[in-house]
């Protein structure tokens, strides 16, 4: 069973964190270098949260379509990277809040929903994914405080239970999985209760109170590296992670939804700090393999930074330290954010993957994905 049975098994797992369409457009770096150096059909699992979601939506919905060549997808830049950076040219959150503030009949949520059906995912649902890798998109339940899963095997939250083989729309999983509060969430589904079936620790299930109508906001606020449903089942795991940092605050505003908004960052911060130190120690203990990498990296901390070859790709400090902070909408994003952003992404990750995975083998020499705005 998907909950409750989780336990370290031989495979690979992928987590692609939250952080809006700079986390979208991170992350498909990340995937064209782990396209270039064989691993995409490697991985057993790619879990996923909010702009890491749009991210593997659409590597989810376009699988079935590469072309592989010793184990490289071919095609990966037409079925994915293409679409998803002209899609990270939209306004969709300014657009989705005012719609949903000045028409009744059209909440904000579905007016994102809207937006992914029309231009990334169409009417697709879980049901056509392929079954592997597994792709599991993760949301946050209001009213559980827990994580809701969606996947093609099964959607489900572990108090409530299991829906098996659920035919969600991928443009409405992938709207929950990125509804970041308050903005954009909840989003709101209603689900008949006996669609529920029972798991180990499934206190809540058979009460319509909870499995009627559920209450979804940004898998972020639960995990915002998505790395629980990888790191309690794979014994390696990658993560791409893209989540916004905390800043330093000289001047603190004092207001109830300032201080609120404030101590909501410190604990997600805090959150995810104590998730990735626990990777961290995992991979030094030699308890799992894998490499973690993120937008805030100093690629030189790899010790391989040589610059030449089998050495990392030169990335100019002074531009690399501005990316991790863009912003994190899901509003439009330039040709140099966008490169920028890929080009970084794609850097670390092949730092990070030839330091802790790669290290006695040969690999094909890195190269800027997006040439027009290198980091050196």
């Amino acid at each position: 069973m998907p909950f409750g049975s989780e336990g370290m098994e031989p495979g690979i797992g992928l987590a692609l964190s939250g952080g809006g369409f700079r986390a979208t457009l991170f992350h498909i770096g990340s995937l064209w270098r782990l396209n270039e150096l064989g691993y995409l059909p490697k991985l057993s699992r790619i879990s996923s949260v909010s702009g890491g979601s749009i991210t593997a939506g659409v590597l989810a919905l376009r699988w079935k379509e590469f072309t592989f060549q010793n184990d490289i997808a071919t095609n990966l830049f037409e079925k994915v990277v293409e679409p998803l950076q002209k899609f990270c040219e939209r306004d969709i959150d300014t657009r989705a809040i005012g719609e949903g503030a000045f028409l009744p009949w059209k909440s904000i949520s579905d007016s994102v929903r809207e937006e992914y059906e029309k231009h990334l995912l169409g009417k697709a649902t879980l049901q056509d994914l392929q079954n592997n890798p597994l792709f599991v998109f993760n949301t946050t339940n209001f009213q559980t405080g827990n994580d809701f899963r969606f996947c093609k095997a099964y959607a489900g939250d572990y108090r409530l239970g299991l829906i098996p083989n659920p035919n969600f729309t991928l443009a409405l999983t992938v709207t929950a999985s990125s509804a970041f509060p308050p903005f954009l969430s909840p989003v709101v589904i209603e689900v008949d209760p006996a669609a529920f079936q029972p798991v180990r620790g499934a206190d809540l299930h058979g009460r319509a109170e909870y499995c009627r109508t559920l209450y979804l906001t940004d898998g972020g606020v639960y995990d915002n590296l998505g790395l629980e449903t990888v790191w309690n089942r794979y014994d390696t795991v990658f993560v791409s992670d893209a989540g916004a940092p905390l800043d330093v605050q000289e001047r603190v505003e004092t207001s109830w939804k300032d201080q609120a908004l404030r101590a909501m960052d410190i604990t997600t911060n805090q959150a995810r700090g104590l998730r990735k130190r626990a990777l961290i120690d995992d991979f030094r203990r030699n308890v799992r393999k894998g490499a973690y990498w993120g937008i805030k990296t100093d690629i030189n901390d790899y010790g391989i930074a040589d610059y030449g070859p089998g050495g990392a790709l030169f990335c100019n400090p002074t531009k690399v330290s501005k990316l991790a902070w863009i912003r994190t909408r899901l509003n439009p994003f330039t040709e140099e954010e966008q490169c920028q952003l890929i080009n970084w992404g794609y850097a670390l990750c092949d730092a990070a993957m030839r330091k802790w995975v790669l290290q006695n083998f040969p690999v094909p020499k890195p190269a800027w994905p997006c040439p027009q705005h290198p980091l050196s």
